[in-house]
């Protein structure tokens, strides 16, 4: 897995990141008898915020990861990498670069959600150190919160 770099997002970078949404989402679809809301996220003004950060390997756009400050903490919001680019560490190094930002800009925490029919990112999020802190349902989604000190 070579990450050529991890980089703020653009509005040439709008369909990139929309399409990768639509691709690594769409395989929840089914289990949640819905679209997980990042297929729908309004991208154009996150990315005019500076909320949205991508991953470009392969000399494309891999992933990427929306973020921002709440509070007392950093919010990660939603994380994606397309399916080809899966299990090659794009997903961990995006995580490590939010909370590393957090860090450096005087946050102790980064708070996360995952939907509960993510089975996936339940047993993965623990794994990098983050705790679970709350469930609850939230927006008609079953919403499960993490937390990590960093």
């Amino acid at each position: 897995m070579t990450i050529i770099e991890i980089r703020p997002a653009c509005g040439t970078d709008l369909t990139d990141i929309q399409s990768c949404a639509w691709k690594a989402y769409g395989k929840y679809v089914q289990r949640m008898d819905r679209d997980p809301a990042p297929m729908h996220a309004d991208f154009e003004s996150l990315i005019a915020r500076g909320c949205v950060d991508v991953a470009i390997g392969d000399s494309l756009l891999v992933g990427y990861v929306v973020f921002y400050p709440e509070r007392s903490h950093i919010c990660l919001e939603n994380i994606a990498v397309l399916p080809e680019y899966n299990r090659l560490g794009f997903g961990r190094c995006l995580i490590e670069h939010v909370e590393r930002i957090a860090k450096d800009t005087g946050y102790e925490t980064v708070v996360l959600y995952t939907n509960e029919a993510m089975t996936e990112n339940l047993s993965m999020y623990p794994k990098m150190g983050y705790i679970e802190v709350e469930r609850r349902r939230e927006a008609g989604f079953n919403r499960v919160y993490f937390r990590k000190q960093v």
